[in-house]
């Protein structure tokens, strides 16, 4: 078994890498904490934004704060919000694209076993979906320094990283949600549709109260989506998100060994 895990592991990171779309994605996150900043410089300039004309007269600058705290704040939830779609994305590429470019019947007459091959897609996405929340991390630092944004302290840089990181873990386990509907769906669509709806019912869940117990919620009120007048997810929350995506994976597998291939030739 493990001897086909790392066979699959590697066929699946060299598909990966040869494609383009790692590319995307980092072109994705490095644009998110680009406008990240701009929101920041904007806040810490209004007057010199709007002399500029990139603030109209009339815009509404919010709640957030140009400092350090209210940075790694803005960075946590585009990555739980924004991240959810890049991430799903990714898994849905991942699954979809043996459907879409006809090579499932190939993979599936191969030696190694289909749920090698799912567990490898999986580990494959996670790990990819981590290095770009990394990625964000590091960018919003840089950004962040180059500004000169105030508040700086090693406890706001851990608890604003930790936050972050954490949004940024629990979003890339949901997106394993993707996978299993890229399979079952045979193809991009029927997944791209799981992701509009779970992100439009997240938002719709979260304003009415109940996103703490809601897993594709959790992420972005840990981030501090919510505001502080929303209930906090606690440990219930996150084992809800563990128990989604751990649950979408069996499932995938199962999908993939039981499921008749026949109509996808």
């Amino acid at each position: 078994m493990w001897d086909e895990l790392r066979a699959a592991l590697r066929a699946e990171s060299l598909k990966a890498l040869r494609s383009r779309l790692p590319w995307v994605t980092v072109g994705a996150i490095t644009l998110a904490a680009l406008v990240s900043a701009f929101f920041m410089f904007v806040l810490q300039n209004p007057e010199r934004a709007r002399s500029m004309g990139l603030l109209g007269d009339k815009a509404q600058l919010g709640s957030a704060t140009a400092d350090w705290a209210g940075y790694l704040s803005l960075a946590a939830q585009v990555v739980a919000v924004g991240g959810l779609i890049v991430f799903g994305i990714i898994d849905i590429w991942l699954f979809g694209r043996e459907f879409a470019e006809h090579t499932a019947k190939d993979l599936l007459a191969l030696p190694t076993s289909r749920t090698a091959i799912v567990v490898a897609k999986h580990v494959v996405g996670l790990v990819w979906c981590l290095a770009l929340t990394v990625l964000l991390l590091g960018l919003v630092l840089a950004l962040g320094a180059a500004l000169g944004l105030p508040g700086w302290s090693g406890r706001t840089a851990l608890t604003g990283a930790g936050v972050l990181l954490l949004a940024g873990a629990l979003t890339s386990a949901l997106v394993s949600v993707y996978g299993l509907a890229a399979s079952a769906g045979r193809g991009y669509l029927p997944a791209v549709g799981v992701l509009f709806l779970t992100v439009l019912v997240a938002q719709v869940v979260a304003v009415i109260g109940y996103g703490a117990w809601f897993p594709w919620s959790v992420p972005s009120l840990i981030a501090g989506a919510g505001g502080p007048e929303q209930p906090q997810p606690g440990a219930v929350g996150v084992l809800m998100v563990v128990v989604v995506a751990v649950g979408a994976g069996g499932a995938t597998a199962v999908w993939w060994e039981r499921a008749d291939q026949g109509a996808q030739a």
